[in-house]
């Protein structure tokens, strides 16, 4: 069964640790979306492997198409008039591409896909008035215009604090002259 505090693994491992071809096609990957490991990588190709799998069932049921092509509608990895077919052509590319770093890249508020998840992981991106710190967020269709910088707080309010200081010190400073005299 498991310990309950401990979190199933999201991903497998490759069964060849020491394949050239596929050790080379990860760090091209990982090179153009900016992934910090490659278990980003096996996360995303498990995701895709149990999307396809559920759309080899729908071969045999059809009746509950509908709400698996819905998701992917939603998430935006199929168009509104795809097929099975479609779906069993997804690949790992096609969900990284869907992350919420990648897109703060596309949209241009960072230069590098690095310093995309650099802002993300500092709180410096919000998505739909919700600040995310998670660079691996799928983001939905809906959210994909939604996407904005948190605004910097204003100086003003930090002056503001430090006049109330230093009126507080003059204070301090007058009650312990009247104390003297």
């Amino acid at each position: 069964m498991g310990d309950p505090s401990r979190p199933k693994k999201q991903f497998s491992r490759p069964l060849k640790p020491f394949d050239k071809n596929r050790i080379q096609e990860e760090k091209e990957i990982t090179q153009k979306y900016g992934l910090k490991n490659k278990k980003e990588i096996w996360k995303a190709d498990a995701i895709i492997t149990s999307i396809r799998s559920q759309a080899k069932k729908l071969i045999l049921n059809p009746e509950r198409r509908g709400e698996l092509f819905n998701r992917l509608i939603r998430m935006g990895l199929i168009k509104q008039d795809a097929t099975i077919d479609d779906i069993l052509a997804l690949t790992k590319e096609r969900l990284l591409d869907r992350r919420l770093q990648t897109f703060v890249l596309k949209k241009g508020l960072a230069k590098t896909s690095k310093e995309a998840r650099q802002l993300i992981v500092h709180r410096k991106i919000k998505v739909n008035e919700r600040i995310l710190t998670i660079p691996g967020y799928i983001l939905k269709i809906d959210e994909e215009e939604k996407i904005g910088l948190v605004p910097q707080k204003q100086k003003k309010q930090k002056e503001s604090i430090q006049e109330m200081a230093q009126e507080i010190s003059q204070e301090a400073s007058q009650k312990t002259e009247n104390k003297e005299e």
